[in-house]
């Protein structure tokens, strides 16, 4: 991860306070791999823009705007098993990203029953997938942490009425969901509950009583993509107006395959577009992706992730407000509840970055050489002439 020197520098050069640059996320598959990769290859920084206050009530506040307060009966307890750091995890975030918002639910009875039977239809009627069932235990994988959350509360419910208690866990896999159901009983007892993790912390719902929604149904909640190239008419006088076309038609061909998005009222040789996607994740997986691409082929874009079309453009109007150097080419979001981006630097920031970071004797030659040359030239009465050296330095930098 990046020194102080390098978050000096991408502060200095972005008017933004760096969280990280590059990742820590270990890749465990060919497809995290090529994603890590292109992460610490790029140097792509995450920044922070608005700072997010993690605390147990903000993250209850989030929980209840996610999950819909329609789909929690008013009567519950909200338990902090393990309080989540005041700050952001970027390798949760790529964990995110990469491995998609997929997660293991897991549903415990205390005796054998038919309900069982019950919650696998309730189960897969919200798109999840049984992977392993018996008549007390069930592991479950859905769509989305917060669909478990919500599924969970119902399937709970369910079993107060019927004087069953039931507990239930999400996790990143099954045998992780099935752990959390273990420290949830240890911590809390065998009350019905349901265990989660939120932004590195560790959380539980816990109802004493029984209670009955009038129907657990998804927050209808989309997940927008506003994309626009920075300064497009400098791009067309450039490289031409057919180029322009070949990007981002590039660009609109992975988001709509590799993504799963879908675009909305785009026109071809336009510099603009949006699209909807099915989760947050995918969503700034492709603006990274359309970040990525745009700048290896000379390009930069401004990006925005939202709940609406206009909240995404709205973030991705951003970039222009923001005082650096130069156009950032930005993916912005929301985390938790602040705002955050990614910034994917320029080949020459790139280059600086990676010589700080892992050519530190070079670049203490590269500027020893400078002020050595810069010395003898003043002592000869040429001083004027030091620019020389910096030139040389940078060339090598370029070329190296």
């Amino acid at each position: 991860m990046a020194n102080g020197l390098t978050n000096n520098l991408i502060k200095l050069y972005t008017k933004l306070n760096p969280i990280s640059v590059g990742t820590k996320f270990f890749p465990t598959n060919p497809v995290e791999t090529e994603y890590v990769e292109l992460f610490n290859y790029t140097q792509t920084a995450l920044l922070e823009i608005e700072k997010a206050e993690i605390t147990t009530d903000s993250i209850l506040k989030n929980l209840l705007r996610d999950i819909g307060e329609e789909n929690i009966p008013e009567d519950y307890n909200f338990y902090e098993l393990k309080a989540a750091e005041n700050k952001i995890e970027e390798y949760a975030l790529v964990s995110n990203i990469i491995m998609g918002s997929d997660r293991y639910f897991y549903v415990e009875l205390p005796h054998p029953s038919n309900l069982i039977n019950i919650f696998v239809k309730i189960i897969e009627n919200e798109h999840g997938e049984i992977v392993e069932k018996s008549s007390t235990e069930l592991v479950a994988k859905m769509p989305s942490k917060n669909d478990a959350i919500r599924v969970g509360v119902e399937i709970i419910g369910i079993g107060l009425e019927r004087g069953v208690d039931i507990i239930s866990a999400v996790g990143m896999t099954g045998a992780a969901s099935i752990e959390r159901s273990i420290d949830y009983t240890n911590e809390v007892g065998k009350f019905p509950g349901i265990a989660f993790t939120k932004l590195g912390g560790e959380y539980a719902l816990v109802f004493d009583s029984p209670f009955k929604l009038r129907k657990s149904s998804a927050t209808e909640y989309q997940n927008y993509l506003f994309i626009d190239l920075i300064d497009s008419t400098k791009f067309i006088s450039k490289n031409g107006r057919d180029t322009l076309v070949e990007l981002m038609t590039s660009i609109k061909n992975f988001i709509e395959t590799e993504c799963e998005g879908e675009l909305e009222g785009y026109r071809e040789g336009g510099d603009d577009f949006i699209a909807r996607f099915p989760s947050k994740d995918l969503a700034i997986r492709a603006g990274l992706d359309a970040a990525w691409f745009a700048l290896d082929n000379g390009a930069k874009i401004r990006a925005g992730v939202g709940r609406s079309r206009r909240e995404a453009g709205e973030r991705a109007q951003l970039v222009d407000s923001i005082n650096s150097a130069s156009p950032l080419s930005l993916v912005v979001f929301e985390l938790a509840n602040g705002l955050y981006a990614y910034n994917v630097p320029t080949e020459f920031f790139r280059t600086l970055i990676d010589s700080i970071e892992n050519r530190k004797g070079e670049l203490f030659t590269v500027f020893f050489f400078v002020f050595l040359i810069a010395y003898i030239l003043s002592v000869i009465g040429l001083g004027e002439f030091s620019f020389v050296a910096i030139i040389f330095a940078l060339i090598y930098a370029v070329i190296s």
